[in-house]
């Protein structure tokens, strides 16, 4: 198989979706790659690296489309690039099709087929292809969170851990999986004051032991929130419905609730972002106030650290990849339920239920549409 994996293009965007590691990797099973002139620049990787592993070099995305039987991004693929897909191609990458219905019909249109690492499963019904970004993205959030609170940025003018004689910031974070307890971790470790909010008590238990105490884990009912919101200064939005769009937290009427200059830090937002006031920004403009709240709703937050999100990113996709350059995707996806899982659109078809709900778009069967 021919696999293809251009530069990113989304905004802010410097990951890359293949190693010189899993260049050798494919190469090795038999398999071509072609990279994208200058694609891992962003992540410190330069083409002769990649060229001296088996790969080629493709002047331009065209060039990348036009070659590959398989498509390997990071991020969902932007306007220019869904123009360039075909029946034939297969795309791997982050989708996040659920909050975007233009998207969906565009793939849809495309007649390729399109794979997406966030709805990858596991044995145990976990994602482990989010799984390293959401690790990434939750020790961002805090990081960023205690940024904004500072004055020149439009927060508070408040240092997260404190010093001795001042409190510490608190630092709500709503939604205990990977993100959240990520996101934990870092406020700990500087010194704040942390509430985790989540509605599976089994997972407060298992979060109470991990933080050894330290962070107070609570149950997320509409009412507990609320009436936390008054005294903390950032909330981290860390909720995940699997491949479906994020359900709110905290309505735009509760924001009067908070301090003035409070920072609220969406990590749901690639999935349509778990506040009703989040709306996507870049790492070139990461904040907007609404109603004296400061939020931050970077829709790709671990490319601001591209040397190791792309390497955790490609520690993860590689296996599947393989399995999938190797098998196809009929073939991988009867051998791995948890892969079939991933595979949201197939020949004009949305075979991914939670995301044909949240778009509008009819629901097929994966191996009915596979059969054609």
């Amino acid at each position: 198989m021919k696999v293809g994996v251009p530069t990113e293009i989304k905004t802010d965007e410097y990951r890359v979706a293949l190693t010189p590691a899993g260049v050798r990797e494919l190469v090795e099973h038999g398999h071509e790659v072609g990279i994208q002139a200058g694609a891992g620049e962003g992540s410190a990787i330069a083409d002769d690296e990649y060229t001296s592993q088996g790969a080629r070099i493709l002047a331009d995305a065209p060039a990348v489309f036009a070659w590959s039987d398989m498509i390997v991004k990071v991020k969902e693929p932007q306007p220019s690039e869904v123009a360039l897909l075909e029946p034939r191609h297969t795309l791997f990458t982050y989708l996040h099709l659920a909050p975007d219905p233009d998207l969906t019909r565009g793939l849809v249109e495309s007649g390729a087929t399109c794979v997406a690492y966030e709805t990858v499963e596991d044995a145990r019904g976990r994602l482990p292809l989010l799984a390293p970004m959401s690790e990434v993205a939750g020790k961002i959030a805090t990081q960023a969170g205690a940024f904004m609170l500072e004055k020149p940025l439009g927060g508070r003018g408040i240092l997260l851990g404190g010093v001795p004689g001042v409190a510490a910031a608190k630092v709500m974070i709503i939604g205990g999986g990977v993100v959240g307890m990520n996101a934990a971790f870092i406020a700990l470790g500087m010194e704040a004051t942390v509430y985790v909010y989540d509605r599976n008590i089994d997972r407060l238990r298992e979060l109470d032991i991990a933080f050894n105490g330290r962070a107070d884990t609570c149950y997320a009912s509409t009412l507990d929130i609320e009436q936390r919101l008054p005294e903390v200064d950032l909330v981290i939005g860390a909720v995940l419905v699997h491949g479906a769009k994020a359900p709110y937290v905290i309505r735009r009427e509760q924001l009067s609730l908070m301090k003035r200059q409070a920072v609220l830090v969406d990590v749901s937002i690639d999935q349509g972002g778990c506040f009703e006031t989040s709306r996507p920004t870049t790492h070139s403009d990461p904040v907007y106030e609404v109603d004296g709240v400061l939020h931050y709703c970077v829709a790709n937050m671990p490319g601001a650290v591209p040397v190791t999100s792309t390497r955790a990113l490609t520690n993860a996709t590689l296996p599947y990849v393989l399995h999938v350059a190797d098998a196809g995707v009929e073939q991988s996806s009867r051998e791995n339920p948890g892969l079939a899982k991933g595979v949201n659109v197939v020949g004009g078809k949305v075979t991914y239920q939670p995301v044909a709900e949240a778009t509008g778009q009819p629901y097929t069967e994966l191996f009915a549409a596979l059969a054609g």
